[in-house]
């Protein structure tokens, strides 16, 4: 957390204390720990009415984009313009949460939207497979203040993580997401 004094002058010995600096907060990061993803994909359980799926999340990485260089060179010279955008592959790590039985309900998400492999179908049996995926970071009294939507997405990648004696960590499933774009705003976003 980065602060600066909003006064630079500061006396405090004796008992003087008209002269301490207030330490401002304006330069409060947002955490990268205060957030939450929601997927558009209607998961319906057991009869009951499809809704969207917000999950927990250990990690997140990989919510972004680039611009490819279009080189153009006159004479002597050598100029770039912003060519083709090109998004990043957005990779979510989940605990893997007895109780809710995660890995069943990411499992489930894959299979339905990409592929499965039980019956062969491809992109969900024909249903439309692409879908919004929301991250709202919060702020410390835990409102929303930061939405980040990945437009246009579906999974690519359901990795289970090692099953290892050895190790004290919780078990993990990790899914990789394509995405077309990416948007940021500042608001929640409504599911």
């Amino acid at each position: 957390m980065a602060y600066y004094a909003d006064t630079l002058y500061r006396d405090i010995s004796g008992e003087n204390t008209d002269g301490i600096p207030i330490i401002s907060n304006k330069l409060d990061s947002i955490r990268a720990y205060q957030w939450e993803i929601t997927f558009t994909h209607s998961i319906s359980t057991q009869g009951s009415q499809p809704k969207p799926l917000t999950l927990a999340a250990k990690q997140v990485n990989g919510l972004g984009m680039s611009v490819e260089d279009i080189e153009v060179n006159r004479v002597n010279d050598k100029v770039y313009y912003p060519g083709k955008p090109s998004m990043d592959e957005l990779v979510i790590t989940f605990d893997n949460i007895r109780e809710e039985k995660i890995s069943e309900v990411l499992w489930e998400f894959f299979s339905d939207t990409t592929y499965n492999p039980m019956t062969g179908d491809m992109e969900g049996g024909g249903v439309f497979f692409k879908y919004p995926i929301h991250l709202t970071q919060l702020g410390p009294d835990m409102q929303p203040i930061n939405d980040i939507t990945a437009i246009g997405a579906y999974p690519k990648k359901y990795t289970l993580a090692e099953y290892n004696y050895s190790t004290n960590d919780f078990h993990t499933v990790e899914v990789t997401f394509r995405y077309d774009f990416l948007k940021h705003f500042h608001s929640s976003h409504t599911a």
